[in-house]
């Protein structure tokens, strides 16, 4: 039976995490260098948030002596 060669394991870990670090600078510097610099941005990230209930999922009440 073969034995593993941890050393080439080791290698191709390094070599993603290196290509992966790469890939993130480079989307780093895309949205600097974008016109807009919200390069990738979710659009509905800028909508007004719903207030319509409480933060524990209760609607308010109309009269507020009624609670």
């Amino acid at each position: 039976m073969a034995t593993p060669n941890y050393n080439y394991e080791k290698r191709q870990r390094e070599l993603a995490k290196k290509k992966k670090k790469e890939e993130k600078l480079r989307e780093r510097d895309a949205r600097k260098t974008s016109p807009d610099g919200e390069f990738g941005q979710n659009p509905d990230m800028n909508a007004e948030p719903d207030h319509s209930q409480n933060p524990d999922g209760v609607a308010p009440a109309d009269n507020p002596d009624q609670v």
